[in-house]
């Protein structure tokens, strides 16, 4: 519904970028944790690494001898075994490269589990915090566990893998060379050292480009989601073309910032020629004075096989896989921290009361989604006491989940007080709120595990006696016998959202809590389940708080409560009927509807009906 977007709040600014020394830092220490879990691991991904990269130290010189003292004194038995020990050392190598993978994924897949948990804790505190800005979108928080953590998991993988093969491969080449033919050192480690320096260079351009575009891309899936779900409020106001317009800036955006990151990765592939093609062609063009200077036609081949076959793979491996893993590591790891960020416990209050009984207060509440929105709530004042049942009526988008909110202590007012049970809701700890008071969304959240964990989450010692009463009292027998019995295993995505209804509402039943809110908990059930549950919730001690989307609902209720946008309205629903034209509007278009769309007995309304299938049937989700 449409409530939480009422009053659009400012977008909250993304906190500045961190200098690319502190996001080196980030990866560094993710690098050090991933091997202090998993040092045996480590110790042997270190000792295979070492091995695969012995070929290294072997190739020019098996091929210098197969050259000067084979081919050329005409001893083919001599090349043959030069040209052998080259093929040896490469498969020998090859090998070991192969028993690396086992114990890579022993370091990396562990991570992989931590920063999922570590992103999820953060994310779900930061959700909950008092005052917390409600700027991470769910596509943000999927893109941040889908692709940012596989990007790490991938890029630290490739670290661990490639980084010491690298430093080895260069090493060998390098101290090879010097054996073979000292004299070409410089030509293969001058333009060695100019690359790394030109890539050294890049690196800044290239992680501030690599951010752009991880940003680009959490715009391009938030703007995609609030797009796709407000569909119909969008064609109902005819806003479709600036929200075409928005997706498509959305769209350009992201594809800007991938040209520019491409364009870096253009340039790394120069990097690539001049710092290992350069001395191929250096050691060609000097082979005629090398030569002259004593080096033998296999010395010079052996340079040429460590330029070429060795020194390469290595360069391309740092530029454009090594270097640019790297720097995805270092964003990805940076974004992740922030995102796994728990927000500093409050300050526990000197007194902590706790909510006596189910009673509740508001008084001069005003809300709103931002410094310069328009208010939702203004100066709205509402007394309950402990056992009444209220239904919240009014227009779509007025405010009635935001009150709800409010009043089960999730959304801080900015201006007024909301008290339970006695007790005012910014002074009660947050464990003792959880006990207080329960709020059932219109698309409650049921988790993977048996039946009877689900239904005691709130009262862990409820006895199956107990359990048994709420089942039947809810009118959801057909739904347990279908799981099997309470030991049964609830899969969430097989549940219509009816029976997650269910669930969810008789967890809140057996709770302790003496306040139940229902923010249009009951939307996807028929007219009949919902007054089961309806009848159920009235003969369970304690206040209920009923968003309603049936008009049916209010009838039957004690007190209704009518939001208008200007203020609230509260009495029964015959004094509102015949005290305020909105609440008769309201009362004649949901009770009459479109014609032959509701019944006009039960207050179904056109836009708003219930299926007539049994909610207890796991089929298509009944229609909104």
């Amino acid at each position: 519904m449409a409530d939480r977007t009422t009053g659009p709040a400012r977008p909250h600014p993304r906190p500045p970028a961190r200098s690319l020394t502190a996001a080196h830092g980030t990866a560094l220490r993710l690098v050090r944790d991933a091997l202090a879990h998993r040092r045996a691991a480590a110790l042997r991904l270190t000792w295979w690494t070492l091995l695969s990269a012995a070929p290294a130290l072997v190739s020019g010189k098996a091929l210098a001898l197969a050259v000067d003292r084979g081919f050329l004194m005409d001893r083919p038995r001599t090349a043959a075994l030069g040209l052998g020990l080259f093929a040896l050392s490469t498969l020998g190598g090859a090998w070991a490269g192969r028993q690396t993978y086992p114990w890579l994924a022993e370091i990396v897949e562990p991570l992989r589990d931590r920063l999922l948990r570590d992103v999820v804790t953060g994310t779900l505190h930061r959700a909950v915090a008092p005052g917390a800005a409600r700027d991470d979108c769910a596509a943000v928080a999927v893109a941040r566990l889908t692709r940012q953590v596989e990007a790490v998991r991938d890029a630290l993988a490739g670290q661990l893998m490639l980084l010491w093969q690298f430093v080895l491969t260069v090493a060998a080449v390098v101290a090879g060379t010097a054996v073979l033919a000292p004299a070409a050192v410089p030509l293969v480690a001058a333009p060695l050292l100019t690359a790394l320096g030109l890539f050294a260079v890049l690196a800044p351009a290239t992680v501030r480009r690599q951010r752009e575009a991880f940003d680009a891309e959490e715009r391009l899936a938030g703007r995609t989601v609030a797009t796709v779900t407000a569909l119909r409020d969008i064609v109902a106001c005819g806003a479709h073309e600036h929200a075409q317009r928005e997706a498509l800036d959305a769209v350009r955006d992201h594809l800007r910032t991938s040209r520019a990151l491409a364009s870096v990765s253009a340039v790394r592939r120069l990097i690539v020629a001049l710092g290992a093609h350069s001395p191929l062609l250096l050691v060609v063009l000097a082979a005629p004075g090398l030569h002259a200077r004593g080096m033998t036609a296999g010395e010079i081949v052996g340079v040429l096989a460590y330029v070429l076959a060795t020194l390469e793979p290595a360069i391309r491996l740092l530029v454009q896989g090594l270097g640019a893993s790297w720097l995805r590591l270092a964003v990805a790891a940076e974004r992740l921290d922030e995102a796994a960020r728990r927000p500093e416990p409050p300050p526990a209050p000197r007194s902590a009361p706790r909510p006596a009984d189910g009673s509740a207060a508001l008084s001069g509440i005003v809300f709103a989604y931002g410094p310069e929105a328009e208010p939702v709530l203004d100066g709205i004042d509402l007394t309950l006491a402990d056992g009444d049942h209220l239904v919240v009526v009014g227009p779509s988008g007025i405010g009635k989940s935001t009150l709800a909110e409010v009043l089960a202590g999730m959304l801080p007012p900015d201006r007024g007080q909301a008290v339970l049970g006695g007790a005012p809701l910014d002074r009660v700890a947050r464990h003792d709120l959880a006990h207080a008071r329960i709020l059932v969304p219109q698309n409650p959240y049921v988790f993977a595990g048996s039946l009877r964990e689900n239904l005691r989450y709130h009262a862990p010692d409820t006895p199956d006696a107990v359990l048994a009463d709420a089942v039947s009292a809810l009118g959801m027998d057909t739904l347990a016998a279908r799981l099997g019995g309470f030991d049964g295993p609830v899969d969430p995505a097989a549940l219509s959202s009816g029976e997650r209804a269910l669930v969810a509402l008789a967890r809140a039943y057996l709770s302790d809590a003496r306040l139940i809110v229902l923010d249009e908990a009951t939307r996807h059930l028929d007219a009949a389940a919902e007054r089961r549950v309806e009848e159920a919730f009235r003969r369970r001690p304690g206040t209920v708080v009923t968003i309603a989307h049936r008009m049916s609902l209010a009838r039957r209720a004690d007190r209704v409560l009518l939001l208008d946008g200007a203020g609230a309205h509260t009495g029964t629903h015959d004094t509102l009927l015949a005290d305020v034209p909105l609440y008769a509007d309201l009362v004649g278009h949901w009770g009459t509807g479109a014609a032959g769309a509701g019944r006009t007995g039960d207050g179904l309304s056109s836009p708003g009906a219930a299926s007539g299938r049994s909610s207890s049937r796991p089929a298509a989700d009944p229609a909104p």
